[in-house]
């Protein structure tokens, strides 16, 4: 075998490995040369101010999305709170609608039972009861007695206007005021007559069909809250004793505060003691119910006088067949409320004392709206002593026609 030089080995094409191996060496020296130029032509001061530059407009970018998104938050949220105000106001006047056709179907239920049961308005024979409601601000309903003929003269002679001006105050305030009074046991005989010839001559009063009785006031008191739904719509129905002095500016002007509140039951507030003992007045012959011996009854408004607005008058009409009557009326009255929704307004200018009490509260220039006697429950000697509270306590005899309510 001859043993020659060895010659460069040959690639495909012809080219030799080792011109492949040099090129493979200067491309890498190349490339690195390269990128030694292109790290040493950007400058790292430039380098960070671009990121600081980058960094500031995005941070500027992030407050004002931050900024419109807080903006769009506000006016979102004010959108809200405008949503839910209208809201409440449609709520509210729904609320509304919906209590006065409550009453207005009480009313018709009540009615409807008034003409198959009788009617609580005392009608003569061969008479028709009146059907139409008149719409009205308050009726005020003054209890009386038939032996009470010179107390309802001293009111006619003072406070409680008469004649035109008592059609006059119904046409033109709203105002209905009646002396309240059923009939005799013996209906038709002498005391009805005198009461028949007394409103010929005045026509100034509400005939129940009731028999008049002393023991008999809480009846009494729910027939004419009946009657008197059944033949006027009001905003408020007054029951007042005819030994209390009344301006009824002052009235008015306190009814007109609470017109838009539901369920409202105004008068001077008290719980007196339950009375268990015989013989002596106001005695309780249910005193059992209320508990201990010494107990006080709940909270109710003094029978002298008090309000009643629209839905509790009309409540009254329609369940007056299931409602307990105790001895005392305001207690009894007070009673029928418990357990409803009943807005207890306490009202200390409708009890303010006789003079001076009342003469210096009108001498401050905040009349009171009716004033008597705690000791007498009334006036005492209210025959003899009306014009005179009239005169030191009144608010005037023009003040009702200049009363806006």
């Amino acid at each position: 075998m001859k043993m020659g030089v060895s010659r460069p080995h040959k690639v495909g094409n012809g080219v030799s490995t080792r011109w492949v191996s040099l090129f493979c060496i200067a491309s890498f020296f190349l490339g690195v040369l390269v990128v030694n130029r292109f790290w040493a032509a950007i400058d790292p001061d430039e380098m960070d101010e671009e990121a600081s530059s980058l960094e500031k407009h995005q941070s500027i970018s992030l407050q004002s999305a931050v900024i419109c998104e807080k903006k769009g938050d506000t006016d979102e949220a004010g959108d809200i709170f405008s949503q839910v105000s209208q809201t409440h106001d449609v709520i509210r006047k729904l609320d509304k609608t919906i209590s006065a056709l409550e009453v207005q179907l009480a009313a018709a239920r009540a009615s409807k039972s008034d003409n198959n049961e009788g009617s609580p308005v005392f009608t003569k024979p061969g008479s028709e009861s009146f059907k139409e409601r008149q719409k009205v601000f308050f009726v005020m309903g003054i209890m009386t007695a038939f032996s009470s003929r010179k107390r309802r003269d001293s009111i006619r002679e003072t406070w409680m206007p008469g004649g035109d001006e008592l059609k006059k105050l119904e046409t033109e305030k709203g105002i209905i005021m009646r002396f309240v009074i059923g009939h005799s046991a013996s209906t038709g005989g002498v005391l009805d007559r005198a009461i028949d010839a007394e409103d010929v001559k005045h026509k100034d009063f509400f005939r129940l069909n009731h028999i008049e009785g002393y023991h008999e006031l809480s009846s009494k008191t729910q027939t004419y809250f009946t009657a008197a739904v059944n033949k006027w719509d009001a905003d408020f129905y007054i029951k007042v004793d005819d030994d209390v002095h009344v301006n009824l500016g002052m009235v008015g002007s306190t009814l007109a505060r609470h017109r838009s509140k539901p369920r409202t039951y105004i008068g001077c507030m008290k719980s007196g003691p339950v009375l268990a003992h015989q013989g002596v007045k106001y005695h309780e012959p249910e005193y059992w119910k209320f508990g201990e011996e010494g107990n006080k009854y709940f909270r109710h408004a003094t029978g002298q006088i008090y309000a009643l607005s629209k839905d509790l008058a009309t409540y009254i009409s329609v369940n007056r067949h299931i409602l307990h009557r105790y001895a005392n009326e305001d207690v009894s009255l007070g009673s029928w409320f418990i357990g409803l929704d009943v807005q207890h307004i306490d009202e200390r200018s409708l009890c303010c004392g006789t003079p001076p009490d009342c003469e210096w509260k009108a001498q401050a220039g905040n009349p009171c709206a009716a004033s008597f006697d705690w000791s007498c429950s009334g006036i005492c000697k209210s025959v003899e002593r009306m014009e005179e509270v009239h005169q030191r306590c009144g608010e005037g005899d023009d003040a009702i026609w200049h009363t806006s309510f």
